[in-house]
């Protein structure tokens, strides 16, 4: 067994990845602080082509050195965009078809193995506050609470982390758009 070199891998350009066919799927960032867990997403949402980044409330945004560290350049090849109001974004996100999942624990979360994605239908997948979670604005719009199983003692995940394993299930549940 030998590792293969990057050329070996046949990644997309930037140019080849932006006209590709993407899932139909966003992220929406609720007031996450950390510019590495940011950075972090994005290169995440470019791994599983991820339509568009929303970055909501206080979460930083490109440019910035400390999120170009952990994005390595995912945040030239992702669409994004700065929304000042989470809920008045999923508010216009609805309205253009797309159902709301929050990563998040409630009374009503759906385990994220018994989740499956609709064929067809977009989604706009929320990950909030890396202390409070979601905001109330997202979660009052959610369709479903997606939760990942945890069987430690900590109660939640670093939000870099829940996103990457979020979007990796979605993602296969999910077929990029033509």
């Amino acid at each position: 067994m030998r590792k293969l070199s990057v050329t070996e891998l046949n990644r997309l350009s930037m140019e080849d990845y932006q006209a590709a066919a993407k899932r139909p799927l966003v992220v929406v960032l609720d007031q996450v602080r950390s510019l590495h867990n940011v950075g972090s997403v994005f290169r995440t949402c470019d791994a599983f082509r991820v339509a568009k980044v929303y970055l909501c409330g206080i979460t930083p945004q490109p440019p910035h050195r400390e999120i170009r560290k952990t994005a390595i350049g995912a945040e030239e090849s992702v669409a994004w965009e700065g929304r000042a109001d989470t809920g008045a974004l999923l508010d216009e996100l609805i309205a253009e078809g797309y159902e709301v999942l929050v990563a998040e624990q409630t009374d009503q979360s759906v385990m994220l193995p018994d989740f499956r994605p609709q064929p067809g239908q977009a989604y706009a997948v929320v990950f909030g506050h890396e202390i409070d979670g979601v905001s109330e604005a997202a979660l009052s719009r959610a369709r479903a609470a997606l939760e990942i199983p945890q069987g430690g003692t900590k109660h939640s995940l670093n939000i870099s982390v829940a996103a990457g394993i979020v979007l990796y299930a979605l993602s296969m549940g999910m077929a990029p758009k033509p």
